[in-house]
């Protein structure tokens, strides 16, 4: 088990976080900075790749995201690696914290974004001082098998509101149709991960999901 997390929080996102694909490999990240997209996660899995393939995977993003000024790209679950690569920042899941070593994440100046699906996993999120807070799912996915039900927007809204002071990010079956009404919840950031990489044109999705945001998050709305 991890040593207890005995720090200050962590240092905030640099930047707004908006339209927040999460994509499976570092060309993904690339092409996404490429087309204007500066909140990225990249979620490699082990069943997929060997630890060798995951690794240069990581650093590929890092390396992408450190090319381009005012990139944000988060490595999911992967604390190690992106340790030791420089990453700008980290993004684990609620069994994460009983193992993570959340100082030297710490210490090295990384951003850490925590998945949450409940008031109590939200509480505990808390407690750390993460630089965000992933609240879902929002709706009902087919991606990945949850034991959560839909978190929806009534139960979204609310629980933003405890979430204060942190950034929140809403995840889980969002589509470009629906990323309004989610943000319009009150959210920092919109996750998405078939919207764009299961997407007929890629590059509109992401660009049009970036003005979604932009155009919800903007001082005049």
């Amino acid at each position: 088990m991890a040593a207890p997390h005995a720090f200050s929080a962590f240092p905030a996102p640099t930047g707004n976080i908006g339209f927040y694909p999460v994509v499976p490999d570092a060309a993904w990240v690339q092409r996404l900075l490429g087309w204007g997209v500066r909140t990225i996660q990249l979620r490699c899995k082990s069943a997929d790749r060997t630890p060798a393939e995951i690794e240069q995977e990581v650093h590929a993003a890092v390396a992408a995201g450190r090319a381009v000024p005012g990139a944000q790209v988060f490595i999911n679950d992967h604390w190690q690696l992106a340790l030791a690569a420089g990453a700008y920042g980290v993004h684990l899941g609620q069994q994460d914290l009983d193992t993570a070593d959340l100082n030297a994440l710490q210490r090295a100046g990384l951003r850490l974004g925590l998945s949450t699906h409940t008031p109590a996993e939200l509480a505990r999120a808390k407690a750390v001082q993460p630089s965000y807070l992933a609240i879902g799912p929002i709706y009902p996915t087919t991606l990945k098998v949850m034991p959560y039900e839909p978190v929806g927007l009534a139960r979204l809204k609310d629980w933003v509101a405890q979430a204060a002071p942190y950034p929140v990010v809403a995840i889980g079956g969002i589509s470009l149709a629906l990323t309004p009404g989610v943000m319009a919840c009150g959210v920092d950031g919109v996750a998405v991960v078939s919207a764009v990489t299961q997407a007929a044109d890629a590059q509109q999705a992401a660009l049009a999901g970036l003005r979604l945001a932009n155009r919800q998050g903007s001082p005049s709305t």
